[in-house]
């Protein structure tokens, strides 16, 4: 299998990165708009697949359906347990002609959703339906991008086999375009003080309401992307005992994309940040780690 770590400039694709970000929000809140509640917002989230990202099955009437960005064929596929299914071309485009035109391909297969049509956790947070500024689609470019997200995937998932306590899928939350995986202690945590742009305090509330120590990989903290840890609430020492990844300014832990692809062993690089990082959020927090570690 295809293991190398691929190389992409967060500079070289900036303004198609924002088109495809207020795209998967547009998706991601139409899994939201039908999916159960799950706890910590995990009925929201997108998965990688083989192709690019999926809603996964989502239930409607007495059908599922499901969307996804096919990076490969650069299309957008809806499509329907009862047969029917629609394509959105993955073009240059604005973010105002994506909405609409994946609206039409859900009326035509009878799917209608209610969402909240404005994006969170950006700033500004132009309306989908007017956003003719974001309009760009460099297609290698996001294939590159889907690609870092599987080999991310792919370490944080074998990372994610050595914990048997509570934890969340590895998994694609729109809000910040991040990929994460989640490990919690079963402890409740104090409330979350909110301060997400255009992102209710109630959003965070829930998904901090437990004690936690996250993961992730981003576009962003570094010149090829970043992955970061961080833990909620932190433990006193915690920023110490991390000092050699700590960012005072993201006030979470960064290792940059490019010193995981530069090294000579990229898994062994990422995994140990990952290991370090939430033995210092598990030790200095008391964690029961003999129970929850495979």
């Amino acid at each position: 299998m295809e293991k190398t770590w691929p190389r992409l400039r967060v500079a070289d694709w900036t303004e198609t990165r924002n088109t495809l970000h207020m795209w998967t929000q547009i998706v991601g809140k139409i899994r939201m708009a039908y999916a159960p509640t799950a706890n910590h917002w995990w009925h929201v989230t997108l998965y990688p697949t083989a192709r690019g990202l999926t809603t996964s099955a989502v239930p409607y009437d007495n059908g599922v359906f499901d969307i996804e960005f096919d990076f490969v064929d650069e299309r957008l596929r809806v499509r329907t347990s009862d047969g029917g299914s629609r394509e959105v071309v993955l073009e240059p485009k604005s973010v105002a002609a994506f909405y609409g035109e994946v609206f039409e391909a859900l009326a035509a297969l009878g799917l209608e959703p209610s969402i909240h049509p404005v994006p969170n956790e950006v700033e500004p947070a132009i309306p989908f339906a007017e956003d003719d500024r974001n309009c760009s689609y460099d297609g290698q470019a996001v294939r590159l991008f889907w690609r870092q997200l599987l080999q991310a995937e792919r370490v944080l998932g074998r990372f994610r086999s050595e914990f048997v306590g509570k934890a969340s899928p590895v998994h694609f939350f729109w809000g910040a375009m991040d990929l994460a995986y989640t490990r919690f202690s079963g402890r409740e945590a104090p409330q979350h003080p909110g301060g997400v742009p255009n992102c209710p305090p109630s959003v965070m509330h829930e998904g901090y309401s437990h004690e936690l120590a996250s993961f992730g990989f981003w576009p962003g903290g570094g010149e090829e992307g970043a992955f970061y840890a961080y833990a909620y609430p932190e433990p006193p020492g915690y920023r110490e005992r991390t000092k050699a990844f700590y960012d005072k300014d993201l006030q979470e832990c960064v290792l940059p994309y490019e010193r995981v692809a530069d090294s000579a062993d990229p898994d062994a690089t990422l995994l140990d940040f990952l290991r370090v990082t939430y033995a210092a959020a598990a030790d200095l927090a008391g964690w029961d780690r003999s129970a929850a570690e495979a």
